[in-house]
């Protein structure tokens, strides 16, 4: 990278150290988003053609990171920074795998595959000089598909929220069998509550 990348880092990094959370700076043609967190601030520069969903999914990992090796290492020492080859390895994963950050640019890929999947089968359907009618069909059922995955995106989505739903359900029965259990402890053994 070349240009004023250091000044301009260092302007918005002044802003946002105050407030916790999340920012990003658009600046000729590249975003400069900020993570602020217990402190410290994390910095990606990228592409605006990267948009704003794989840098900040990319500063939330490398907060959890961070945050991991500063607690294995049990420093608190606020100059520890990141290896740098770990970092780059972050950073070369990112840019080779960004569906992973982005669940927008994971479904734009899926699309993209079975787009070049349906043109390819149009274009040998063509080739061997099959009647509008089938090409119809074809359309008829790419498009009961599309409806399909919508309605199977939903009903994944509803399930998802169901089965998280209830573990937090479980987990607060659980948490609240021990709190009983303790009271019932603590009032048996140690202080006669009844």
């Amino acid at each position: 990278m070349s240009g004023n990348f250091g000044s301009v880092a260092k302007d918005y990094l002044e802003k946002a150290g105050k407030n916790e959370g999340k920012f990003t700076y658009g600046i000729d043609g590249h975003s400069f988003n900020f993570l602020t967190k217990s402190g410290y601030v994390f910095l990606v520069v990228a592409d605006d053609a990267y948009g704003r969903a794989i840098p900040n999914a990319f500063l939330d990992k490398m907060a959890v990171e961070f945050n991991a090796k500063r607690q294995l290492k049990q420093m608190k020492d606020p100059t520890f920074q990141f290896p740098e080859r770990q970092l780059k390895q972050m950073m070369d994963h990112a840019t080779q795998f960004p569906e992973e950050y982005s669940k927008v640019t994971s479904v734009q890929k899926k699309v993209d595959e079975v787009k070049g999947i349906m043109t390819e089968n149009i274009d040998k359907m063509l080739q061997r000089g099959e009647k509008l009618e089938l090409l119809t069909d074809k359309t008829e059922n790419l498009m009961f598909e599309a409806d399909r995955f919508v309605r199977t995106g939903r009903t994944l989505r509803r399930q998802m929220w169901w089965q998280n739903m209830k573990m937090k359900l479980i987990m607060g029965f659980a948490a609240l069998l021990l709190a009983v259990v303790v009271f019932l402890i603590v009032c048996f053994s140690v202080v006669k509550c009844f």
